[in-house]
């Protein structure tokens, strides 16, 4: 073999060891602080704004972020974009990290100190994360609404929609309505004007005027955080029975940090209550779980890992992970996913689509 004859080969096989550039659909930027937001609030709404949380759900009893990821310089975990990064995008090959702020703007009764607040971080991203810094595109954003006054939600994505950056709508899964329900029509008319995915987060379920997704509160954090998954299960019912996709075919939901292998028994449920019950529900034109490739995506985090490998990877077999499911490290939380050590070996074709065909298809990303 001639030295040019080994530069191509040795070439090829570098190229073949080089996995693509993961997107990571679930990524939080934390402001510095809240000083930061309130410059954003007009002066009625900054004395009285004080950031928000989960109250009692808030964080795991010792700490909510991984103890690693804050900033070398100081300040919160996940508020550094530099940072984010160096430890973040270089150390796991991302090519794509989405972001998708908390700012927990569901939760109030004055609908109008919600929208303030949903406004202020959208304003804050835009001058930060996606801002002259971000000219390689590498954080790709979404726009933060609050649900409980839609009307008010489509305008302020008819905003920022036009903003490159902003691939996605995002609001909590804690919520007055099933996502179903025609008070959130104004929300996917306008998600569906500008082509833009809406996703759903867990957050502020049962907090302020949100109802819990249980028949009681959780006592303690671990019951919370196991049972986050009910108000994606009860939302994705309630999509699927009102018939949304069939009024809005061009709607596309994405179920961000709900886990996922909970979709299978739960579509086999409604699938199987489908063939005795349609009459109920005439606007619903097929089975359910036939709408799902078409309008549904979930992302990976928090994976449920069995004792034994094989039993997820059946599972992500039946749940057409294949079409369905896309990569997320919920960095720089303290559950985060490890892109190198949340799944066992995956098949090739498999790992592909999870980790970055399914992102690139979905969000037009290619």
């Amino acid at each position: 073999m001639s030295i040019s004859e080994e530069t191509v080969d040795s070439a090829a096989r570098q190229k073949k060891r080089t996995k693509p550039g993961i997107i990571d659909c679930d990524v939080h930027p934390i402001p510095k602080s809240m000083d930061q937001i309130k410059t954003y609030l007009p002066k009625y709404w900054r004395d009285r704004f004080r950031g928000g949380g989960r109250g009692l759900f808030y964080g795991n009893p010792f700490h909510g972020m991984r103890q690693d990821s804050h900033p070398p310089g100081g300040g919160p975990a996940g508020s550094d974009p530099s940072f984010v990064r160096k430890q973040l995008i270089e150390e796991n090959n991302i090519k794509t990290a989405i972001l998708i702020p908390r700012e927990n703007s569901c939760q109030f009764p004055d609908l109008d100190y919600g929208n303030a607040i949903a406004s202020a971080y959208n304003e804050w991203i835009a001058d930060t994360w996606i801002g002259p810094d971000n000219n390689d595109g590498v954080f790709k954003s979404s726009i933060v609404i609050n649900h409980s006054d839609p009307v008010n939600a489509a305008k302020e994505i008819d905003r920022w929609a036009g903003h490159k950056h902003n691939i996605q709508v995002t609001t909590d899964s804690g919520a007055r309505f099933l996502m179903g329900h025609r008070n959130f029509h104004p929300i996917f008319e306008a998600c569906c004007r500008h082509n833009l995915p809406l996703a759903l987060h867990p957050g502020l379920d049962g907090i302020g005027i949100n109802i819990l997704p249980s028949p009681g509160n959780p006592s303690h954090y671990i019951e919370w955080h196991t049972c986050m998954s009910l108000s994606f299960q009860a939302h994705l019912v309630s999509l699927l029975t009102e018939g949304t996709f069939e009024r809005y075919p061009d709607l596309r939901i994405v179920l961000v940090e709900g886990s996922s292998t909970w979709l299978v028994p739960l579509m086999w449920r409604l699938d199987m209550e489908y063939k005795a019950l349609r009459v109920e529900i005439p606007w619903v034109k097929k089975r359910p779980s036939e709408y799902l490739r078409d309008h549904i995506r979930l992302t990976s985090q928090p994976l449920e890992r069995p004792d034994n490998d094989e039993d997820l990877l059946h599972m992500l077999r039946m749940m057409d992970a294949e079409h369905l499911l896309m990569f997320s490290s919920d960095y720089p939380h303290w559950d985060f996913d490890n892109p190198k050590l949340a799944f066992p070996k995956l098949p090739e074709k498999l790992y592909n689509r999870i980790f970055f065909e399914n992102a690139e298809e979905f969000y037009g990303l290619k």
